[in-house]
């Protein structure tokens, strides 16, 4: 059947289709989220409230969902983060919810409804001022096409795409457990050369610090207040729309690295930011255990979120220790906040630093730039790797619930099932927090 104006294009002749609005009703029944379990909307589908979900105290102010519906968050911003839930419970109200009106098979709808083209034609139905605030409604989506294969050929699709998609999810954990050990591996070097340096035959000596250990003789411990300044400087963006900005979401956590720049105009900025120059330490005092450290390779303005740092030390090497268990670990230490933990100056400031004489910082930087170099080229291929095995599931669901790949007649044999839900977590560390479920 060949129609180029459907997002779908061309299905075999046996399909049919037909409108949201005629397969899915609408669910709309507020409900409290005492009596109904909180679910999360997230890129891997509909799951129990993920421990980051930013919290609220909508109370009965949500939507009802059950077994078998479709959920999918409206807002573009969270593209893909859809999916058929699997059990009864409640969503916030920026979701919409489907209950479909013939008999699907779930998962077929799940892997359709999930796939990148469908995602694509759903937002391209939204309204919105900027792309962060555009949102799809129902009464947008219902009017959406929707390829309908025989119940059979729906079974079967599940069937195939089940097999094949554990088989990619097997091969990218395999690669996400080596990108795990590199980084470890990366962050226990960082550690052990700020914490023991280079010399392996230096005598070492026992500190008043239960955390810190022994450590060599000649080394010192400060306050971070005595050994570097937060330079706090606002100004108005406005005078400087075409320099370089950077935000958190600009540095790879744990890394030291920035990932992606863009001018200040660019980024949309409206209110004060830092000023900052070339050579000082950026530093994200927003959820501080993600160590969201780099050393500007500019001028330019920051968020003001994050500290301009200056330093008597050698800068790479409180970078390095910045990176550090032993930084990180000090952060642990100071008061619970809620929600989206942020660390103060006064914190920052009595943090310890150990450190050696001048010389030998200028050693560990050379060597931890050296070590780190090398390793994040073997984690970049990594990260291809994955890209490339992600890219293929998206193509290989796409393909098939449209009709592109024909699996009636494939064997189906035994194999081991393999999901997706491991992967939330990383998810919503990747991107900061999750939406209200």
């Amino acid at each position: 059947m060949e129609n180029k104006d459907l997002w779908f294009g061309a299905i075999p002749s046996h399909w049919t289709y037909d409108k949201i609005g005629i397969l899915f009703s609408e669910r709309r029944t507020k409900v409290s989220d005492k009596d109904y379990t909180p679910l999360s909307v997230a890129r891997i589908g509909v799951v129990p409230q993920l421990a980051t979900a930013v919290k609220t105290d909508a109370g009965d102010n949500r939507k009802l969902v059950c077994n078998g519906d479709f959920v999918i968050n409206s807002r573009s911003d969270r593209k893909g983060s859809c999916g058929v839930a699997d059990r009864d419970g409640s969503v916030s109200l920026i979701n919409i919810v489907l209950t479909p009106r013939n008999e699907w098979n779930n998962r077929y709808v799940h892997y359709l409804m999930r796939s990148q083209p469908f995602s694509e034609e759903y937002y391209r139905y939204g309204r919105g001022i900027v792309a962060d605030l555009w949102t799809t409604r129902y009464s947008e989506m219902k009017s959406i096409l929707l390829p309908i294969p025989p119940r059979t050929e729906q079974d079967q699709i599940v069937r195939f795409l089940d097999w094949k998609v554990s088989a990619i999810n097997k091969m990218a954990k395999i690669q996400s457990r080596k990108l795990h050990l590199l980084e470890q591996f990366r962050d226990s070097f960082i550690t052990r050369l700020t914490h023991y340096g280079i010399h392996k035959d230096a005598p070492l000596e026992k500190t008043e610090i239960a955390w810190l250990g022994k450590i060599p003789k000649s080394w010192h411990i400060r306050s971070f207040s005595k050994i570097a300044r937060v330079c706090t400087n606002l100004v108005s963006p406005n005078e400087y729309l075409d320099n370089f900005h950077i935000s958190p979401a600009s540095i790879e956590k744990n890394s030291g690295r920035i990932i992606h720049t863009q001018t200040v105009q660019e980024a949309g900025v409206i209110s004060n930011n830092h000023r900052f120059f070339e050579g000082q330490i950026i530093y994200s005092k927003i959820r501080p255990l993600l160590n969201k450290v780099v050393i500007a390779p500019f001028d330019g303005l920051c968020s003001a979120d994050m500290y301009p740092i200056e330093t008597s030390l050698d800068i790479g090497y409180l970078k390095y220790f910045m990176l550090s268990q032993n930084f990180l670990c000090q952060l642990t230490m100071t008061k619970n906040r809620v929600k989206m933990p942020k660390i103060n100056q006064d914190e920052l400031s009595n943090v310890l630093v150990v450190f050696p004489r001048n010389a030998e910082q200028v050693e560990i930087v050379k060597k931890a730039d050296e070590c780190c170099r090398k390793i994040q080229n073997v984690i970049e291929n990594v990260r291809k790797y994955v890209e490339s095995l992600n890219e293929l599931k998206i193509r290989l669901i796409a393909d098939t619930v449209t009709g592109k790949i024909d699996v009636r007649n494939i064997d189906i044999p035994d194999y081991e099932f393999i999901g997706e839900e491991s992967q939330a977590e990383e998810e919503i560390d990747a991107e900061g927090s999750e939406n209200e479920g």
